[in-house]
């Protein structure tokens, strides 16, 4: 809808006097066009403006004294004749000469009255910045009007009250209960179905400016043109309603409200579509309805809302009202009278209105001009995006999807465009009106230039292509305020990382792997804080430990027949191991789901954790359950110069029968090797350990492999996940730590990232089976362990970043 008001503010008091233009008509007489349109109904205003409308469609707000003198310059009265008609209507003495002044320097220059010569004035339209532009006229005013006359049937009260509780049924029934994943699958599945809605939802947009027209028909008011143009960013249809302010204010709310309510009808006629013939798609146009409905509404650019509110308060033009009302909001301005020319209601409207619309625009401004780099490089790989698939979809011969490609690529384009525009017609506007204003004070003009070259050097400052300045919108970006700000103000490199942040962190990638791009980014993973945890000193055994200074819980301790190494360092400077091997048994038919762990978790300067846990699964006979476990994790939480080590290694083997005594007592002698070499860990190199333990593995399998009468029907399950957290790491959370289950069954296919093997099976031989779940030796690890906290399980292929 286009309501256009300008012109002087109501009430305006008397001009100063001025020359009189030579060879003035003694008769004077209104220009062409001009409709004198009487009081403003429901005003705002403690004396109501009167309205006029000039040829070009704009309407002004004169005062009753101007009214008066215009009203009677009908090309037959006098001077004398005009000034006793304003003083009849006024009440106060209005002389010929003020009759003169009133003329020449008021009603001339506006274009209400014809030039000394009698000829026409030349008017100069009001150029808002927040109007719309490239207007394109569809139909003209006689047109406008007889193809709107049938709809004015439908702001029948009945039919008002039957379309309104269909149109919120069928809001909650799709909203509610229906729900939109099918219809959205359908609809992006089908190219022609999304040129479909696309095509029905800017028809309706249209029917909306039919709302209004036939709103302004009902209540005896005469539409003007409508058309197209561009509002903001968006292309948008127009109505031009002016001539509804001749109406009382239920008139002119029911022209304001009658684009919703027509946008209310489509939802209504598309929902029942849908009942009748079942296409789920049809409701995806529903909910373009209610978002149109939604951005309608708002008040704080020329939509529906801002003529809704206008014609609530009486005040036509709202934006003329900023610099007033924030100028009244000074001490010494309380008593102007420009600070009291409305009513208090009225004012105390416009105030609110002032004080969140003025902050809204400025921060969207900003934010305007901070992400501009960031939504053009965006746009421009949007643009590549679709141009690509564009050619694909010609090359297939498939002119729906290549119709849908060029309405996406012209989607992401006018957005920017119009940006563009806005922000160079602003800083026009700006540069030419300080120019002029500064027009003969050197003084002045010296500061406003100034001013201009911080601005310039700013905006340079910013716009400056450097690092990520130009740096398309990431799909895991958030795109919160603290984000915008960190494009302008990058955060420096001791900046904690936050979830859905961004930052900069060290990372460990495995010899010979492709590193992560900008364009080929590789998935990674962060511990990162969980409301109310990590805030107990004490594990979950009861015993004391170290302070949890990390945004997670502790680890859960280990469960019966399971092995866990956790190491956790504080400390600066500092050097903390744990250690857990372990042998475990399972006879027959037992359940085998132990678990083998290894944490380590360093938050400290120049400090390291290393944990270690190693862990052998001999499966004596047939199990039907086989689900072991093999996890390791490893985190830096705001470290310098730390590591975190954490290695998990688990062995399971299956047997036919138990071992021979033989084989028995070799594999004891190996365990306590193995234990001793555990005990002394913390002296091994850790590129050694994984290689120590990968050997020791392969000897334990050769035991039994070689043990007599055995019959190999399975090869081994060995996984060894090992999990670094490197030096110089920060994380906000904590830094990921690469994690692997190793669950091997007995016999069957094994998961990604172990080595399938067959355990070997013996054949009984003499001498007595090893308890279940007897552990051989199991050395006690050098921190203390327990707590809760979540298994990470990134690939075991790869280190941890």
């Amino acid at each position: 809808m286009d309501a256009a008001s300008g012109g002087p503010p109501a009430g305006a008091g008397m001009p100063a006097p001025s020359a009189t233009l030579p060879g003035r008509p003694l008769l004077p007489a209104r220009a062409d066009g001009v409709q004198l349109l009487g009081q403003a109904e429901g005003s705002g205003y403690r004396q109501a403006p009167s309205l006029v409308r000039r040829a070009d469609g704009q309407t002004l707000q004169l005062t009753r004294l101007l009214y008066l003198v215009l009203e009677a310059a009908d090309g037959s009265t006098d001077l004398d004749g005009i000034a006793r008609h304003a003083s009849e209507g006024s009440g106060r003495l209005v002389s010929p000469d003020n009759v003169r002044t009133l003329m020449d320097s008021r009603l001339v220059p506006m274009g209400l009255l014809r030039l000394a010569d009698g000829s026409e004035p030349e008017v100069r339209k009001a150029n808002p910045l927040l109007a719309m532009r490239f207007r394109y006229t569809v139909t003209d005013p006689v047109r406008t009007r007889r193809i709107t006359a049938p709809f004015t049937v439908l702001f029948n009260p009945l039919i008002i009250a039957a379309v309104t509780l269909a149109f919120l049924a069928a809001c909650w029934w799709v909203l509610m209960v229906k729900g939109l994943g099918s219809a959205t699958h359908e609809a992006f599945a089908n190219p022609g179905l999304l040129l479909l809605i696309f095509a029905v939802t800017i028809l309706s947009a249209g029917f909306h400016e039919f709302g209004h027209a036939a709103a302004a028909r009902r209540g005896g008011a005469t539409p003007g043109a409508m058309g197209a143009g561009l509002y903001l960013v968006w292309p948008a249809f127009f109505t031009d309603v002016t001539d509804s302010y001749r109406l009382g204010k239920g008139g002119r709310l029911r022209t304001d409200l009658g684009g919703l309510y027509f946008n209310a009808i489509v939802a209504v006629i598309i929902t029942g579509l849908w009942w009748a013939s079942g296409f789920d798609a049809l409701l995806l146009v529903v909910v373009t309805q209610i978002l149109q409905m939604v951005r309608q509404l708002l008040p704080l650019v020329r939509f529906d809302g801002y003529h809704i509110l206008a014609d609530l308060t009486g005040v036509p033009d709202l934006f003329q009202r900023i610099k007033p009302t924030l100028l009244g909001l000074l001490p010494w301005n309380w008593g102007a009278p420009e600070s009291r020319v409305l009513k208090p209601w009225a004012r105390a409207v416009v105030t609110l209105w002032v004080l969140v619309t003025v902050p809204m625009l400025l921060f969207s401004l900003a934010m305007m001009v901070i992400a501009l780099p960031r939504l053009l490089a965006t746009a421009w790989a949007s643009l590549g995006t679709q141009q690509a698939q564009l050619a694909a979809s010609l090359s297939a011969g498939d002119p729906a999807g290549a119709a849908v490609r060029l309405l996406a690529m012209a989607a992401v384009a006018l957005p920017v465009l119009g940006m563009l525009y806005i922000l160079a017609r602003l800083l026009r506007q700006l540069a030419t009106g300080l120019w002029q204003k500064t027009r003969g004070k050197a003084l002045h003009r010296a500061a406003t230039a100034a001013t201009a070259v911080v601005l310039a050097a700013g905006l340079a400052w910013a716009w400056w292509p450097g690092a990520g300045t130009y740096r398309p919108v990431q799909p895991y970006e958030r795109g919160t305020l603290a984000d915008a700000a960190a494009t302008v103000l990058p955060q420096g490199s001791t900046t904690t990382l936050r979830e859905g942040g961004s930052g900069r962190t060290v990372a460990l990638w495995p010899a010979g792997a492709a590193q992560p791009t900008r364009d080929n980014p590789q998935l990674a993973m962060v511990l990162v804080p969980v409301p109310g945890s990590g805030g107990s000193d004490v594990p979950g055994d009861g015993t004391a430990g170290p302070s949890w200074v990390f945004p997670f819980d502790r680890p859960a301790a280990a469960a019966e027949g399971g092995n866990q190494a956790l190491a956790v360092n504080t400390t600066d400077g500092s050097v903390a191991y744990s250690v857990a091997f372990a042998l475990v048994w399972a006879e027959d038919g037992e359940p085998v789901d132990t678990r083998n762990e290894a944490y380590a978790f360093a938050s400290c300067n120049g400090c390291a954790a290393v944990a270690v846990g190693f862990q052998v699964v001999l499966i004596v006979g047939q199990a039907d359950v086989v689900v072991p476990e093999n996890l390791s994790a490893a985190a830096n939480y705001n470290c310098v110069d730390c590591v975190a080590y954490a290695l998990a290694s688990q062995l399971v083997l299956t047997l036919d029968g138990p071992l021979s005594k033989d084989s028995l007592a070799r594999l004891n002698a190996l365990w306590a090797e193995i234990a001793d070499y555990g005990r002394n860990l913390r002296d091994v190199p850790l590129s050694e350990i994984q290689d120590r333990l990968a050997a020791y593995k392969d000897r334990i399998t050769a035991i039994v492999q070689a043990n007599p009468g055995a019959t190999r029907s399975a090869e081994p399950a060995a996984t060894d996940p090992a999990t670094t957290a490197p030096a110089g790491t920060r994380a906000p959370g904590a830094d990921p730590a690469a994690t692997a289950p190793a669950t091997q069954p007995a016999g069957g296919q094994a998961p990604a990232g172990t080595v399938p093997a067959t355990a070997p099976a013996a054949v009984p031989t003499e001498g007595d089976a090893p308890p279940s779940y007897s552990p051989i030796e199991t050395p006690p690890p050098t921190a203390d362990t327990g707590g809760t906290a979540p298994a990470v399980q990134p690939p075991p292929t790869g280190n941890p970043t």
